[in-house]
């Protein structure tokens, strides 16, 4: 066995290790949008800037909403509606 091999440990020795660094990448990212928000809040045009992110998350969420949310039209209504075009443009 190699010093590799031993240093892994079992499996569940390598979920922990797992665990405390994805634990130590979502502190070290926190931190760094903390120092973000920090600096943003220091500047003139604060308000606006959350003004401007309101509205760009509310237009990505109608987004989201109207990709999943809204059904699709029922396939008989397309067809009739389909049907009711030929008719007008038959006749006109």
């Amino acid at each position: 066995m190699t010093q590799e091999e031993r240093r892994r440990g079992g499996p569940g020795e390598q979920a922990v290790l797992l665990a405390a660094g994805l634990a130590d990448v979502a502190v070290s990212t926190l931190g760094s949008a903390l120092g973000v928000v920090r600096g943003l809040a220091r500047r003139s045009d604060a308000a606006e800037l959350v003004s401007d992110a309101e509205r760009d998350l509310t237009a990505r969420g109608r987004l989201v909403l109207d990709r999943y949310a809204a059904a699709p039209p029922a396939h008989l209504e397309i067809l009739a509606r389909q049907a009711l075009a030929r008719r007008v443009g038959e006749s006109g």
